[in-house]
């Protein structure tokens, strides 16, 4: 369990860095008269924080897939182990 404290971070590390990125884009946006108007750059931060989610949620699956397997790798080993005796 204690590996996965640093990924329960991750993700209020990153929403915080979001947010902050997401209103220096809308006040860049707004104050330099950018032809791309900033309710299209919302839409765009909308749509990478969506995809940033999947991502993050594919990798936390894969990770436990990963361990289920060491752990079964683990449990063989000993088996065979257990069967040369």
């Amino acid at each position: 369990s204690t590996a996965n404290t640093p990924e329960d971070d991750a993700p209020n590390r990153y929403s915080r860095t979001e947010r902050t990125t997401y209103s220096r884009y809308s006040r860049d946006a707004n104050s330099s008269g950018s032809s791309v108007p900033s309710n299209a750059l919302e839409k765009r931060i909308e749509e990478l924080e969506r995809e940033l989610a999947k991502e993050r949620q594919e990798n936390v699956r894969l990770m436990k897939m990963t361990q289920d397997k060491e752990e079964l790798i683990g449990k063989l080993k000993e088996e065979i182990d257990l069967l040369n005796r």
